[in-house]
């Protein structure tokens, strides 16, 4: 009787382990399964691929050749970036040097882009030109606070379009009345960056990426290679002293043509400024209490600003009560950003290739000619006037708004305008 006792208590002890085992197992496969529900701005992410990407790729595929190749580019750099983000929210916030290796497989796609627009100039050009332009507007996921030397992530996006909108008119124009598939690409590409991936940027991420707490370990697999020595930040056109320049630096080199990478937004003192030239009579009011930088009125917002950075942006802000404001020495690869200002009145002399008014407040703009188009967001009481071409005057989330058009213009406007 006791050996029977023993053999069932011994098959027990068995029946015991085994449930035990099996239980285990089951806690693993729900904790590690991996199909729990990803990120909503992931799947925000995703959206963006799936309604703008697409187009872009369908018309690529329809025109071949090059055009195609260099979308690729643009798919894959989408593709990282998409990535990037979900790892950003899994490890804690690295330094500049981690934060370089960390963006590597972006920055080699931005440069993979450039590269192709170097060397013989190819019949589609233009094409190639917009793409490699364009992809800098992903690295607004390298904003590392305000002081890294690039825009807030929504403005860098819409900056990076800006240069690329140069050779995407190009195209349109080249390709209206000859191949629709060209004009589609082009349409596709504009409406990926403006508005998709500038208001997923604004939504979700207004600020910049979104790390991982301190405590997060990175998954098993996932965790990034050793830094490179040097201490570059990543995508800054900012150095501290002159070195070979690779990844994101050169880029920026490539973007400002002649000028050193190395200046960055370099320091422009009082008398540098448009606003306080005095030997120009043209540029603004030459009296005494325009020209005095103590008599500018400062918002809540920012300091009054009137000045060219980095020789693309021409940057007018946070001015209240000027009614003489002048830009003439302008080209047409320069953007003007009209933001913040009040009661003021803003003249621009020759054609630039943008102009965008933000959040204005009873404020004119007369301007001769722009390159891509004048666009009014978030204003109230606005009044423009156009006294030669603009192909396209979108206005945005804005209210009182007058338009005073050219004959020359009024064509066009009647074609492109947008208001939402």
């Amino acid at each position: 009787m006791e050996k029977g006792l023993v053999v069932r208590l011994e098959a027990a002890v068995r029946r015991l382990e085994e449930l035990s085992v099996g239980s285990q197992q089951l806690v693993s496969e729900k904790n590690f399964a991996g199909d729990l529900p990803l990120d909503p701005a992931v799947n925000a992410f995703d959206g963006i691929m799936d309604r703008f990407l697409r187009r872009v790729m369908l018309a690529a595929e329809k025109i071949g050749g090059q055009v195609l190749e260099v979308t690729k580019i643009l798919e894959q750099a989408f593709l990282v970036e998409r990535e990037l983000l979900i790892q950003a929210k899994q490890t804690q916030k690295p330094n500049l040097e981690a934060l370089s290796e960390f963006l590597k497989p972006l920055n080699e796609l931005i440069v993979k882009g450039n590269s192709m627009t170097e060397g013989r100039k190819s019949d589609y050009f233009n094409h190639l030109k917009t793409v490699a332009d364009s992809l800098s507007a992903l690295a607004w996921i390298a904003y590392f606070g305000k002081d890294c030397g690039m825009s807030l992530p929504t403005a860098h996006v819409e900056e990076s379009w800006q240069m690329a909108e140069f050779y995407s008119n190009k195209v349109l124009v080249a390709y209206r009345n000859k191949d629709p598939d060209h004009v589609e690409w082009a349409k596709a590409l504009k409406e990926l960056y403006i508005p998709g991936l500038r208001d997923y940027v604004k939504n979700f991420y207004p600020l910049g990426p979104v790390w991982g707490h301190p405590s997060t370990a990175l998954p098993s697999g996932k965790a990034p290679a050793a830094p490179p020595p040097p201490a570059i930040p990543p995508f800054s056109s900012e150095t501290a002293a002159p070195r070979p320049k690779v990844g994101m630096p050169a880029v920026f080199e490539e973007l400002n043509s002649s000028k050193s990478a190395s200046l960055g937004l370099r320091k422009v003192t009082d008398d540098m400024k448009a606003k306080n030239r005095t030997d120009r009579t043209s540029v603004v009011s030459t009296t005494g209490k325009e020209t005095r930088a103590s008599s500018l009125s400062f918002s809540k917002t920012g300091p009054p600003k009137l000045e060219l950075q980095m020789g693309r942006k021409w940057a007018v802000e946070n001015l209240i009560g000027k009614k003489n404001l002048v830009i003439d020495e302008c080209d047409a690869k320069q953007s003007v950003y009209v933001y913040g200002c009040q009661d003021s009145m803003l003249q621009v002399k020759g054609k630039v290739n943008n102009i965008t008014i933000d959040k204005c407040n009873k404020i004119g703009v007369v301007f001769k000619d722009v390159v891509a188009a004048c666009e009014i967001v978030n204003c109230n009481g606005v009044e423009v006037q156009c006294q030669g071409s603009a192909p396209s005057i979108s206005i945005d989330n804005s209210g009182g708004c007058q338009l005073y058009l050219s004959k020359e213009s009024l064509e066009k406007f009647h074609n492109y305008c947008q208001i939402k």
